[in-house]
Order: structure tokens, then C-alpha cells, then sequence
């Protein structure tokens, strides 16, 4: 598949999508290499959360809303994700905080934070993965992957293992709030659409949603949250608390 693509944190040209995606996965996950100074991520052997202080970001936010896809049918495998037993997010202490300071932020200019995903035990990895090779199963595809094949979304959108894993990752959108009636922004795709319109910087989104996009982007980096480009609602935050480290306690 060829697309034409813009850079500017970015893209440019007209270039093969399936090689430069794999280039932007692997420069991505090169730079997480990087900061755990070569060394391999491993699975903390934790069964609490108290343990490795993941904190529950609903009680430390409440005023975000809570969509928490894989607790629920309303996701790209169509059915409750394994270890997410309940629809809550958790994230490390210091990217908890900083999340804190990002919806405080927005707050004075009438913003509220959606939260879909936060942190992802490894269980729930291995089971996106299985679901990709079960290549009978479709029914999500009008919705999610409407443009693919699903035989490739192991080339870059589904990995074999996930920084949401480290406990300093989260996929967000933002709400506009009037008095105490809030609506989800437009940003151009739905969070987890497996297209390139789904890029932070696709020169297709503009006017409105482009702005929204900026806007989330800029409220997140201001407090130290880098986005992944290839997806609008996804942030990490840097320098991530535990690198090196993976968990798999369930969402509970």
C-alpha cells in the first residue's frame, strides 16, 4: 500500500506504508531500547498494585471520564480483553501525577480528559495477538480495520509486546465541557482505528480536528508526555518511571 505522507514530527512523499510503518515502530521501539539502556524488558513477578505504587487514576482524577474499551465489548476484538477485569486505569505514581497537572490544566479552559487505556498487563498483549492470528474472526473489521487485511496488523499495529505494560502509557481523548454536560472531541478517526488517518500529523486532518488534535498533544507534552505518531491518543511519559520493567497484575 502506498500513501501520500507529510513530516513534520512527520511525513513527506509518497512512500510504501507497510515498510515506513515498520520503520516508525522500530525507531520507536528503539528509543525505548535506549532508555532502558539496552537492557531487556522483563515481567515483574508483583500481584498488587500497592507493590510497584500503580495508582488508580480515577480516584486521583475524578472529574475524567472513564471508557475503559478492552473492560467491555467496545473494541477492536469485539469482546472483554483477558486481565481487565474491570474497567479502571492505573498508572505508575509519577505518570499518574503528571496526568493530574494535564486535566488541571485543561480544566480552566473548559476540557475534561477521556481516558481509554492506561496501563495493560502482558496477559492482555498476548491475547491481542492471538486474536490477530485468528484470521476466521472479522466482525470488527467495518469499524476498526475497514482498509486492512487483518493478516496485517501484526506489521506494526498489533505488537508482541506493549509499553502500556510499563505502567507509563496512556491512550486519552479530550472532552469539551459546557456546565456539566461534556462532549467528545472530534479527531478525526475513532481511538483504535488501524489507519494511517489515525496518524497525529495526517496532512487529511485539518481545520477542527486538527486543532483538537494540537491541543492535546501540546496540554500532554507540557508535562512531559511524548506522543507515539502514528496514533493521536497515544502518550508516554518521559522518562518512564520503570524502563526496564513490564507488569502483569489484572485490572481490578
Amino acid at each position: 500500500m502506498t500513501m501520500p505522507i507529510w513530516i513534520s514530527s512527520g511525513w513527506a512523499g509518497v512512500i510504501d506504508m507497510t515498510g515506513w510503518r515498520a520503520w516508525c515502530v522500530g525507531a520507536w521501539m528503539l528509543l525505548g531500547v535506549i532508555v532502558a539502556q539496552a537492557g531487556e524488558v522483563k515481567v515483574s513477578d508483583a500481584t498488587r498494585f500497592d507493590q510497584v505504587d500503580l495508582v488508580d487514576v480515577g480516584a486521583l482524577i475524578p472529574e475524567a471520564t472513564l471508557e475503559i474499551r478492552y473492560a467491555g465489548d467496545d473494541n477492536f476484538v469485539g469482546r472483554p480483553v483477558e486481565g481487565y477485569l474491570a474497567p479502571k486505569c492505573y498508572l505508575l505514581r509519577p505518570a499518574a501525577e503528571a496526568l493530574r497537572q494535564v486535566a488541571a490544566d485543561l480544566a480552566g479552559d473548559g476540557y475534561r480528559l477521556r481516558l481509554f487505556d492506561c496501563y495493560r498487563p502482558v496477559r492482555a498483549v498476548r491475547d491481542f495477538v492471538r486474536w490477530a492470528h485468528d484470521l476466521a474472526d472479522q466482525k470488527t473489521k467495518p469499524r476498526f480495520y475497514p482498509n486492512l487485511d487483518k493478516s496485517t496488523l501484526l506489521d506494526g499495529y498489533i505488537a508482541e509486546t506493549s509499553g502500556h505494560s510499563r505502567g507509563a502509557t496512556v491512550d486519552l481523548g479530550l472532552e469539551r465541557c459546557d456546565g456539566a454536560r461534556c462532549e467528545l472531541l472530534d479527531m478525526g478517526t475513532g481511538f483504535d482505528r488501524f489507519d494511517t488517518l489515525a496518524n497525529t500529523d495526517d496532512p487529511r486532518i485539518d481545520g477542527e480536528r486538527k486543532a483538537n488534535r494540537q491541543r492535546l498533544r501540546a496540554a500532554m507534552q507540557r508535562r512531559g508526555f511524548r506522543n507515539y505518531p502514528l496514533e493521536w491518543w497515544h502518550y508516554t511519559f518521559q522518562p518512564e518511571p520503570t524502563p526496564a520493567t513490564a507488569y502483569d497484575i489484572p485490572v481490578q
